[in-house]
């Protein structure tokens, strides 16, 4: 993100963002430490979905990914699309696979969202480079 688009957005939208941004951050960080330290409950979800206990490593790391993006300045934006994905695949998941409550997917997938219209600067902005 340019500095003219940061001093364009309202500070308090600004502020909504980067709270946004680090709550994401600490729930997927939480969530890929689950998987990457075999926490039982995620060895048996991931068990159910079928595809393996390699899934839940990939999953870790895309989680891990996106965190991390979430916290660089410019990318914000572009993590919540890639988080947002994930957690539409995981809503998905929860309601024709899993067959159990995917509130806590939903409630990350629309955060994603929020935070994804918050920073729409940030995507206008990388769509301008490309």
């Amino acid at each position: 993100m340019t500095v003219a688009s940061a001093q364009a957005q309202p500070r308090r939208v600004n502020i909504a963002a980067w709270a946004i941004q680090l709550l994401l951050a600490a729930a997927f960080l939480a969530a890929a430490s689950a998987k990457l330290a075999g926490v039982p409950m995620m060895v048996a979800v991931f068990h159910q979905i079928g595809l393996g206990q390699w899934f839940r490593y990939v999953t870790a790391v895309v989680e891990i990914v996106g965190a991390i993006a979430l916290l660089i300045p410019g990318f914000a934006a572009l993590a919540g699309l890639w988080l947002g994905f994930t957690m539409f695949v995981a809503i998905l998941t929860h309601l024709f696979v899993l067959h159990s409550n995917p509130a806590g997917a939903v409630v990350l997938f629309v955060l994603c969202s929020v935070l994804v219209w918050l920073r729409r600067d940030q995507l206008a902005a990388l769509r301008a480079r490309v």
